[in-house]
């Protein structure tokens, strides 16, 4: 089986290619440093391998208020790297499954997070540009499918973590482990966004590798949430953290001047639950320690403030 990962060096990417490997297949992986994905062009190096499937993981974002202060250029360059890749999907790999990463931003706020409202209403206006680049991602999908009868995957994760992370990789859960890790080590004081009452939802990175796996077997054409249905609050989410390094949460300091986002943002897994009923999610305890396992492995280094 031959495979291409565009993104295939992010935080999804480097787990889902060893993955893919130890399945036996042959993957070429696409990054920034080997192939722009603005540039249509590019992809052309690509085009005489006949793949069995496309793994489309990349994307121009980041975690935080990153999407407040860049919603122009993130239209543009999301909608040039996504019809770039639609477009040599159709041009040359026209008979490869291909099996996009969309994301739960691109739900409404005030309606159930499952998969029949993904394309209902309006999405957070903080988030309204990424999120309408990966709803258009998907009717670009829908429509290749219905014009040539093209094959796709189209998943939602829920919040990835786990081991391998990047320092400076800034989703929440990252961002609390470190400085809560800072706290403990270093007695860097810790402040954390909002009130601490936000509710998320977290996949552990080994869960959702196991849930693509089954997507890309079981869901033919199909859209599908990756999660747990289950989310805790940052501070809940804080307090396990505390717990797992011995570090006292009374002392963490909740900044409710900075943005916090949505208050509540958990998927429906009615889907899921139905289709792969016997699937167990790694406990979020054990997933957390192992998280801060790695992170705590890693040479250490002054955080930033």
């Amino acid at each position: 089986m031959k495979v291409l990962v565009t993104g295939g060096t992010g935080f999804l990417g480097r787990h889902l290619v060893p993955d893919l490997q130890r399945q036996g297949a042959e993957v070429t992986i696409i990054n920034s440093k080997n192939c722009n994905l603005v540039e249509k062009q590019n992809l052309l190096q690509f085009k005489d391998t006949k793949f069995d499937r496309i793994y489309h993981l990349a994307a121009w974002t980041k975690a935080g208020d990153f999407c407040l202060y860049h919603k122009g250029e993130q239209w543009i360059i999301n909608q040039q790297i996504n019809t770039n890749v639609l477009w040599f999907w159709r041009e040359f790999q026209e008979k490869a499954v291909m099996i996009s990463m969309g994301t739960g931003c691109a739900y409404p706020p005030e309606l159930e997070l499952k998969e029949e409202n993904y394309m209902v209403g309006e999405p957070d206006s903080d988030l309204y540009t990424y999120a309408m680049t990966k709803r258009m991602l998907y009717v670009g999908q829908l429509a290749l499918n219905h014009q040539y009868q093209m094959s796709f995957r189209h998943l939602m994760p829920s919040t990835l973590f786990g081991p391998e992370f990047e320092r400076e990789d800034t989703h929440f859960i990252f961002d609390l482990i470190k400085k809560i890790v800072a706290g403990k080590t270093q007695g860097v004081p810790v402040s954390l966004w909002g009130t601490g009452s936000q509710i998320r939802e977290l996949i552990y990175i080994d869960d959702a590798i196991k849930l693509i796996n089954l997507a890309v077997e079981h869901c033919p054409n199909d859209i599908l949430n990756l999660g747990s249905g289950h989310g805790h609050s940052i501070r809940q989410y804080a307090e396990m953290i505390c717990e797992i390094v011995d570090y006292d949460p009374k002392k963490i300091i909740y900044d409710t001047t900075k943005w916090s986002g949505v208050s509540k943002k958990v998927f429906n897994t009615d889907k899921i639950n139905r289709l792969f009923p016997d699937f167990k999610f790694t406990d979020i305890r054990v997933a957390l320690a192992e998280t801060i396992r790695y992170y705590q492995s890693l040479p250490p280094q002054p955080l930033h403030k």
